[in-house]
């Protein structure tokens, strides 16, 4: 089966803008505009609707993520282009789209969420609108002021990490490559990224990772003088995480993690989603057997389904301390090694009510 593959906000952006300045300088509503692309191809795109606006023009866009929905998926990205002073493209955010209130992202404190290789995107295929209506050697200089939308932008950005980086009042208009890989990495990984820099600058000594919402939720419950933004939710990403840290020379890191995830980190596997990283219930066995458990409980271990089934079986027991530690030394030991530096590694280990099994140094 061949995926679909979409495109960004800053394409539909970029598309909605030039169809809007194209029926401001032309008086003709197009059905579809081809616009440029970050990675040197081009795209067409279709247009939901253009329109007079007053003394200017709305586009919009129905951004299409294609077989890797996300939260923007179906969004309705709109442009508003009038005529400005001078010459050039003027660009600014409108309802909907973020606005940037902390140090650490690739947008200056005050300005709108629109990143760098958008806004050079979106600017690109206004000026070729600009350069399409204007007739051969004409001499004529013309500016443009566009103000990028998003319908239901607040609402949507709610379902996002903007919140916690700091971008408030809409989602962000992003895209390095302009267009959407199904199934790809790389928008999580930019978000880790983000949040990591987010920390950087707003002076977190200690990232607190996480896999997920419920594991931070607990974290922050047992942390309660943890921010927010002290706090990114990596998923699987162990070794991408840990590398991230590591480039930007933080000295500690604190995990916050369910037992599943723990026993895959402690066997020092780089990325800990089930379809890629197997639960070796044998290896977690013989960890058992080396912390002193009875060769039956092994065998029961090594025999379990799932890594829930193997806990509620060795979390009763009193030697469970000695293998919560080992699992965490392991796992520490693992992060440090995708990290490249030597960096303390705390871990806060939980069970699926909240309740900390364990934690190391007091997860200080």
């Amino acid at each position: 089966m061949t995926l679909r593959h979409g495109f960004t906000t800053g394409t539909a952006a970029s598309a909605a803008a030039k169809a809007a300045a194209t029926h401001l300088l032309t008086g003709r509503a197009l059905e579809r505009v081809e616009v440029p692309l970050p990675i040197g191809e081009r795209m067409s795109i279709a247009i939901l609707e253009s329109r007079i606006d007053g003394d200017a023009v709305m586009a919009a866009v129905v951004k299409d993520a294609g077989d890797d929905p996300d939260v923007t998926h179906r969004a309705v990205i709109r442009a508003r282009v009038q005529r400005g002073a001078g010459s050039g493209v003027t660009l600014r955010g409108g309802s909907g789209v973020g606005v940037v209130t902390r140090p650490g992202l690739p947008v200056a404190i005050g300005m709108p969420a629109i990143n760098p290789v958008p806004r050079e995107q979106i600017t690109k295929s206004v000026t070729e609108a600009l350069d399409d209506a204007l007739a051969p050697g004409a001499s004529e200089s013309i500016g443009l002021e566009v103000e990028i939308r998003v319908d239901r932008g607040e609402e949507l950005a709610r379902k996002t990490f903007n919140p916690r980086l700091g971008i408030i009042g809409g989602i962000s208009i992003l895209g390095t490559r302009g267009t959407v890989k199904p199934f790809s990495n790389a928008a999580y990984q930019a978000t880790i990224r983000q949040c990591l820099d987010v920390m950087q600058a707003c002076g977190v000594t200690t990232p607190c990772l996480t896999t997920g919402g419920r594991s931070e939720r607990f974290l922050r419950q047992a942390r309660p003088q943890t921010p927010e933004t002290a706090c990114v939710q990596v998923a699987d990403f162990f070794s991408y995480s840990m590398r991230e840290v590591g480039r930007r020379g933080f000295g500690s890191v604190l995990w916050g993690v369910f037992f599943g995830k723990l026993v895959k980190q402690a066997q020092g596997h780089r990325y800990t989603h089930a379809r890629s990283a197997e639960l070796d219930l044998g290896i977690l066995a013989s960890w058992c057997a080396d912390c002193g458990f009875d060769q039956h409980v092994c065998r029961e271990v090594a025999g379990a389904n799932t890594a829930m089934q193997a806990l509620e079986l060795l979390s009763p027991m009193p030697r469970s301390k000695a293998l919560f530690t080992l699992l965490t030394n392991k796992a520490a030991d693992a992060a440090r090694t995708f990290c490249g530096r030597d960096l303390r590694v705390d871990y806060m280990l939980f069970d699926f009510t909240g309740q900390i099994l364990h934690q190391t140094r007091e997860a200080a």
